[in-house]
Protein backbone atom coordinates (compact mmCIF):
# COMPACT_ATOMS: atom_id res chain seq x y z
CA UNK A 1 0.00 0.00 0.00
CA UNK A 2 1.50 3.31 -1.13
CA UNK A 3 1.04 6.59 0.73
CA UNK A 4 0.01 9.92 -0.80
CA UNK A 5 2.66 11.60 1.37
CA UNK A 6 5.37 9.49 -0.28
CA UNK A 7 4.20 10.53 -3.77
CA UNK A 8 4.29 14.16 -2.61
CA UNK A 9 7.82 13.73 -1.25
CA UNK A 10 9.10 12.04 -4.42
CA UNK A 11 7.60 14.66 -6.74
CA UNK A 12 8.68 17.66 -4.69
CA UNK A 13 12.22 16.34 -4.31
CA UNK A 14 12.62 15.54 -8.03
CA UNK A 15 11.01 18.58 -9.65
CA UNK A 16 12.56 21.99 -8.92
CA UNK A 17 10.27 24.27 -6.92
CA UNK A 18 7.38 21.83 -7.09
CA UNK A 19 4.33 22.01 -4.86
CA UNK A 20 2.35 18.76 -4.92
CA UNK A 21 -1.09 18.07 -3.51
CA UNK A 22 -1.78 14.34 -3.56
CA UNK A 23 -4.81 12.49 -2.24
CA UNK A 24 -5.58 8.78 -2.07
CA UNK A 25 -8.63 8.88 -4.33
CA UNK A 26 -10.08 5.49 -3.41
CA UNK A 27 -8.43 5.19 0.00
CA UNK A 28 -6.77 2.01 -1.25
CA UNK A 29 -3.11 3.04 -1.57
CA UNK A 30 -3.20 2.51 -5.35
CA UNK A 31 -5.46 5.17 -6.93
CA UNK A 32 -4.47 8.80 -6.45
CA UNK A 33 -5.31 12.31 -7.58
CA UNK A 34 -2.61 14.91 -7.81
CA UNK A 35 -2.06 18.54 -8.59
CA UNK A 36 1.52 19.67 -9.16
CA UNK A 37 2.83 23.18 -9.74
CA UNK A 38 6.41 23.96 -10.71
CA UNK A 39 8.22 26.89 -12.28
CA UNK A 40 10.09 24.27 -14.34
CA UNK A 41 6.82 23.60 -16.22
CA UNK A 42 6.97 27.04 -17.87
CA UNK A 43 7.39 26.49 -21.62
CA UNK A 44 6.45 22.79 -21.40
CA UNK A 45 3.26 21.45 -22.91
CA UNK A 46 0.97 19.38 -20.68
CA UNK A 47 2.33 16.08 -21.98
CA UNK A 48 5.89 17.07 -21.01
CA UNK A 49 4.69 18.30 -17.61
CA UNK A 50 2.96 14.99 -16.91
CA UNK A 51 6.00 13.06 -18.14
CA UNK A 52 8.16 14.98 -15.64
CA UNK A 53 5.86 13.92 -12.80
CA UNK A 54 5.79 10.29 -13.95
CA UNK A 55 9.59 10.33 -14.27
CA UNK A 56 9.81 11.50 -10.65
CA UNK A 57 7.79 8.43 -9.64
CA UNK A 58 9.81 6.09 -11.82
CA UNK A 59 8.95 2.39 -11.82
CA UNK A 60 6.41 2.89 -9.02
CA UNK A 61 3.90 4.03 -11.67
CA UNK A 62 1.98 1.00 -12.82
CA UNK A 63 3.26 -1.05 -9.92
CA UNK A 64 2.68 0.33 -6.42
CA UNK A 65 0.80 3.29 -7.90
CA UNK A 66 -1.91 1.86 -10.12
CA UNK A 67 -3.40 5.20 -11.24
CA UNK A 68 -2.67 8.90 -10.82
CA UNK A 69 -5.25 11.41 -12.11
CA UNK A 70 -2.97 14.37 -12.65
CA UNK A 71 -3.29 18.13 -13.16
CA UNK A 72 -0.16 20.19 -13.65
CA UNK A 73 0.31 23.94 -13.48
CA UNK A 74 2.83 26.65 -14.10
CA UNK A 75 3.00 29.21 -11.26
CA UNK A 76 0.86 31.62 -13.30
CA UNK A 77 -1.81 29.00 -14.04
CA UNK A 78 -1.71 27.90 -10.37
CA UNK A 79 -2.40 31.46 -9.24
CA UNK A 80 -5.18 31.92 -11.82
CA UNK A 81 -6.80 28.70 -10.54
CA UNK A 82 -6.79 30.17 -7.02
CA UNK A 83 -4.46 27.52 -5.62
CA UNK A 84 -2.38 27.91 -2.47
CA UNK A 85 1.36 27.19 -2.27
CA UNK A 86 1.05 25.17 0.95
Amino acid sequence: MFQASEIKRLVESAIPGAVAIIIDDANDGEHFQGEVMSPSFVGMNLVKQHQAVYAALGPRMGREIHALALKTYTPEAWQKAGKDRS
